[in-house]
């Protein structure tokens, strides 16, 4: 809200207060209905209801670890999984639960060896065999390249990452970090996981919120500016109520991440070392579509883009830009006729090929 406020703009405004006011909150929150179909440690697949009938193959959506699952549901008028039901696209969603300490030894390898290769078996199973597309959100990107080059094509109809970097030396955000780093021989945050089994939850809350800083600090202006604009103050609600649920990470897979993948930098070379083999991304060989957020300093364009280099057998490769922050590419207000039609298309290009 700019300029001398109209008398419809103030109307605006007082409706949303007396709203929230009212109901404590202008965001629909109400989550999607959906259906256990699948589940095991670490590991609950939901199915979501559509009422018009679906077609085209199956898609999975795959979180980060350390994030609640209903990134990919944020809000009514704002959820991917709202916009592939209405679309009529079979849709389910990998759930990893809470994170406890008794989950200090689990390594990404769980995820790749074990969790989303069993989820991606349930989901093509409940369609009739058919293959999957995945739908990754930062390392749920990572994780879902990483389980394609060790399970093959046959059941994977297609990969879109969205924010999910490869090369960490493309992030200017990490680069002040790396001299402490080198100075500590690498060791500076070690005893930060190896004392609380992982990073905690409030930690990973924290993080995120540091990685949008300047929006942090800038949020009282922009609630002003936009007090007569629900979806706008929807959206604030939305993200607030997400990073607020954060959940920890698992102290193996974080010390592998950090080792391998930011120290070392080894997932720009494609490889990385788990459960003492190597996993190297040059044998996926499913389509793959790559995003990148123009406003996201956790995971780059460039950072993004990197991806594409990695993967020679990989029939299609491509990338794509769209408007946002790390969350905000995914599920913000704009990825509805950015991002999401961007993937929706993607999807129905590969529903016509047969690669294998």
């Amino acid at each position: 809200m700019t300029g001398i406020p109209t008398l419809a703009t103030v109307q605006a405004a007082a409706s949303n207060v007396a709203h929230r006011w009212l109901f404590g909150s202008l965001a629909d929150f109400r989550p999607m209905p959906r259906s256990l179909i699948d589940e095991g440690p670490n590991r609950s697949v939901f199915e979501y209801h559509s009422p018009a009938g679906t077609s085209g193959n199956p898609t999975l959506l795959v979180p980060p670890l350390a994030v609640p699952a209903n990134c990919f549901d944020l809000r009514r008028g704002c959820s991917v999984v709202e916009r592939l039901v209405r679309d009529g696209r079979p849709t389910y969603l990998v759930d990893y639960g809470e994170i406890a300490f008794a989950d200090r030894e689990l390594g990404l390898e769980h995820w790749v060896d074990d969790v989303l290769p069993n989820a991606i078996t349930s989901v093509s199973e409940r369609n009739d065999g058919k293959p999957v597309h995945l739908i990754g959100w930062c390392l749920g990107g990572i994780l879902s390249l990483l389980t394609a080059a060790e399970l093959g094509a046959a059941r994977i109809a297609s990969i879109t990452v969205v924010a999910s970097p490869f090369d960490f030396t493309k992030v200017p955000l990490l680069a002040p970090l790396r001299p402490v780093l080198n100075a500590t021989g690498g060791h500076a945050f070690s005893p930060l996981y190896k004392v609380f089994g992982g990073v905690p939850a409030p930690l990973v809350r924290t993080a995120f919120r540091i990685s949008a800083l300047d929006k942090h600090l800038t949020k009282p202006i922009s609630l002003v500016r936009n007090v007569a604009n629900s979806d706008a103050l929807a959206q604030f609600e939305a993200v607030e109520r997400f990073t607020a649920n954060m959940v920890a990470y698992p102290g193996r897979a974080i010390a592998q991440l950090y080792h391998r993948a930011f120290r070392s930098n080894s997932l720009a070379d494609g490889t990385i070392t788990l459960g003492g083999r190597t996993v190297d991304l040059a044998r996926v060989k499913s389509p793959t579509l790559a995003i990148g957020g123009t406003d996201d300093t956790l995971a780059p364009p460039e950072a993004v883009r990197h991806v594409l280099r990695l993967l020679p057998e990989a029939p299609v490769t491509r990338f794509a830009t769209a408007p946002g922050g790390h969350l905000g590419v995914l599920t913000g207000r704009a990825a509805r006729t950015t991002t999401w039609p961007l993937i929706q298309a993607f999807q129905s290009e590969q529903d016509t090929v047969c690669w294998s």
